[in-house]
C-alpha cells in the first residue's frame, strides 16, 4: 500500500483550509489513498477544530458537502461566506469521521466522582446558587449542581459541623464585628445537604494559589462529588485577587493549581477535579490554553462561550466550541458548554451539534427550574416553584436576605406581589403571608426563632437623640458603678489595716509588763 507522511498532509491542509473551496477539498480527498492518515493543524481563526495528536482516517470517496450561509464570527482574513462555510463543513465532517477509539477515549472517573458526560447541570452562581436553589434544581431534574464560588481564604479556618435541626453539613466561623449586623453567633460559609445532594454536588473554589487551593479543597472534598476551579468569573471581587477570569492571563498559575489538586485530591478522596474557563482573545490562545489544561489530570472542562469583557446580555460565541470540544475529546476529558443554554432540549441540541459532552444552565435556571424537565414532563407555574423554594429555604435555615434575592429572580416583576415582597417580608413569617403561603406560617415562626428574625430580633439601642441619651445614661451609670467599686475597695483596705493593728497592740502590752 502507498502511504504519505503525516507531516505532508498536515502541511497540505494547513495551506488549503484557510482559503478552502469545494473543488480544493475534493482534490485533496481524491488524491489521498484510502489508508492514509493525517493530523489536522491550523491557526486560522475561523477553523472550529484543530488537532496535532489525533489521526483522522480519510474515506475512499470525497464527502458530500451542503454549503449553507455561515454563522461564524466575522472573518478577519477576508474569506467569502461560501469559503468559510466549506471550511467549517470540512471540519465537521472530519470530526464525525474520527475513529471510534478516539471518540470513545475517556479519562478514568474516580470511584467517588461523577462523569459530566450526558449531563444537564446547574451553573455556579453567586447568591443564586445557595442550597435552596440547588435543591429546587435537583427536584426539577438537574443531573448535577454546582455550588457558588467559595473563596479559599474564607473556607480555610472554618469548623465543619452537622446541624442537628436540619441534618445539613455546614462550614462555619465566627463573624467579624463589622459584618455582623444581625447579631449571629456564627457565619455559615458553605452549606450542603448530604442526602439530597449526595453524588450530585460539585464544589467550586475561588483561588489564586496552589497550596491554598489544596488546603481549602481538602476541607470539603469528603462531602462532595467533585472540585471545580473557577477560572471564568469576570467580576471584580474575584479577578481583583487574581482569581476567576484573571487566571486566564496567568496560565502557568492555573496549570499549577490544577496539577496540585489532581495530584492530591483524586487519590486522597476519590473525586475528580475540573475547571471552568472563558474564551480568550483569539482562537489560537484558547486552543493553546485548553491543550495545557486537559493535560493536568482533570476530568472535566466547562467553557463559557464568552470572553472576559462580555456580559450576559451579549450573545454567546459558538465559533470555537467545536474546536474546544475536539481537544477535550482527544484527551478524554469531558467538555461542558455554558452560555445562553435555554433548557434541557437546547443543551442536548448543542451537545449533538458541537460534539461536546454536557451543558450547563445559568440565567435561565435562575428564573425557572422548569428548564431541567425532561421531554414530556409537565411544567409548573412560578407560584408553585416559588412556594417550593421558600419551603426548602426554611428547611435548611437559609439566610433571609438570600431567600428574598433568589425569590426575586423567580417572581415576575410585573406581578403585584413582587413589590410587596421586596418592601416587606423581613422575616419568614411576613414573607409567607405576603406570598399567600398560609400553610407555612407555623414553620416560618420556628425558622424565625432560630434565625432571630421578626419578634425574635435582638433589641438594639435606638438611634437619634433618644438613643444618644440612653447611651450617655448607660456610660454615666457605668462610671458611677466603677467609682463606687473603687471607694469600696479603699474602705475594705482601711478596715483590714485596723484589724491587723489591734491584735499587735494587745500582744505588746503584757509583754512589756513582764519585762518591767
Amino acid at each position: 500500500m502507498a502511504f504519505r507522511s503525516l507531516s505532508h498532509h498536515s502541511r497540505v491542509l494547513s495551506r488549503l483550509l484557510p482559503t478552502v473551496s469545494v473543488p480544493a477539498v475534493a482534490r485533496v480527498t481524491a488524491a489521498a489513498p484510502t489508508t492514509t492518515t493525517f493530523a489536522i493543524r491550523t491557526s486560522n481563526p475561523l477553523r472550529t477544530m484543530a488537532s496535532t495528536a489525533a489521526e483522522v482516517a480519510m474515506p475512499p470517496t470525497e464527502p458530500a458537502f451542503t454549503i449553507q450561509e455561515t454563522t461564524s464570527p466575522a472573518n478577519p482574513v477576508g474569506r467569502t461566506p461560501e469559503e468559510a462555510a466549506a471550511a467549517e463543513n470540512t471540519v465537521q465532517w472530519c470530526i464525525s469521521s474520527l475513529p471510534e477509539e478516539v471518540l470513545a477515549r475517556r479519562v478514568p472517573i474516580p470511584p467517588n466522582g461523577v462523569d459530566y458526560r450526558g449531563k444537564i447541570v446547574l451553573a455556579p452562581m453567586v447568591r443564586s446558587g445557595e442550597l435552596p436553589a440547588r435543591l429546587l434544581a435537583l427536584k426539577y431534574g438537574a443531573d448535577l449542581v454546582w455550588g457558588p464560588e467559595t473563596v479559599d481564604h474564607s473556607l480555610i479556618g472554618t469548623t465543619r459541623r452537622t446541624n442537628p435541626r436540619t441534618s445539613c453539613i455546614e462550614w462555619t466561623r465566627p463573624p467579624s464585628q463589622a459584618h455582623n449586623k444581625a447579631g449571629y453567633d456564627e457565619n455559615v460559609i458553605f452549606r450542603l445537604d448530604p442526602t439530597r445532594e449526595k453524588g450530585k454536588l460539585v464544589f467550586q473554589i475561588g483561588t489564586s494559589d496552589p497550596d491554598r487551593a489544596l488546603a481549602a479543597a481538602r476541607l470539603v472534598a469528603g462531602d462532595v462529588a467533585g472540585i471545580d476551579v473557577n477560572a471564568g468569573c469576570p467580576k471584580p471581587f474575584s479577578t481583583s485577587g487574581g482569581m476567576g477570569a484573571a487566571l486566564l492571563q496567568t496560565p502557568d498559575k492555573l496549570v499549577a493549581i490544577l496539577e496540585n489538586l489532581t495530584r492530591h485530591i483524586i487519590p486522597e478522596f476519590g473525586i475528580g477535579v475540573s475547571v471552568k474557563i472563558r474564551l480568550l482573545e483569539t482562537p489560537e490562545k484558547t486552543e493553546a490554553l485548553v491543550r495545557r489544561l486537559v493535560g493536568t489530570g482533570i476530568t472535566g472542562l466547562t467553557i463559557h462561550c464568552r470572553t472576559t469583557p462580555m456580559r450576559p446580555r451579549e450573545r454567546a460565541i459558538r465559533g470555537q466550541l467545536r474546536m474546544i470540544g475536539y481537544i477535550c475529546r482527544e484527551a478524554g476529558v469531558a467538555c461542558v458548554v455554558n452560555g445562553d443554554v435555554a433548557d434541557r432540549r437546547d443543551g442536548y441540541k448543542l451537545m449533538e451539534e458541537f460534539r461536546v459532552d454536557g451543558a450547563m444552565i445559568a440565567t435561565a435556571a435562575e428564573k425557572n427550574p422548569n428548564v431541567f424537565l425532561k421531554e414530556g414532563e409537565e411544567k409548573t407555574t412560578w407560584e408553585q416553584y416559588a412556594r417550593e423554594l421558600v419551603r426548602f429555604a426554611m428547611e435548611v435555615e437559609n439566610k433571609m436576605s438570600n431567600t428574598k434575592f433568589t425569590l426575586s429572580q423567580i417572581v415576575p416583576g410585573r406581578e403585584p406581589v413582587y413589590k410587596t415582597m421586596c418592601a416587606q417580608g423581613k422575616s419568614y413569617e411576613e414573607l409567607v403571608k405576603v406570598m399567600g403561603f398560609e400553610e407555612m406560617v407555623e414553620m416560618a415562626r420556628r425558622t424565625d426563632e432560630v434565625l432571630r428574625l421578626g419578634e425574635w430580633v435582638p433589641k438594639k439601642e435606638g438611634k437619634g437623640k433618644k438613643g444618644q441619651q440612653q447611651q450617655v445614661k448607660g456610660k454615666n451609670e457605668k462610671k458611677r458603678k466603677s467609682e463606687d467599686e473603687v471607694d469600696g475597695a479603699k474602705e475594705v483596705k482601711k478596715e483590714k489595716v485596723v484589724v491587723v493593728a489591734e491584735p499587735v497592740a494587745q500582744q505588746d502590752g503584757p509583754a512589756l509588763a513582764q519585762a518591767a
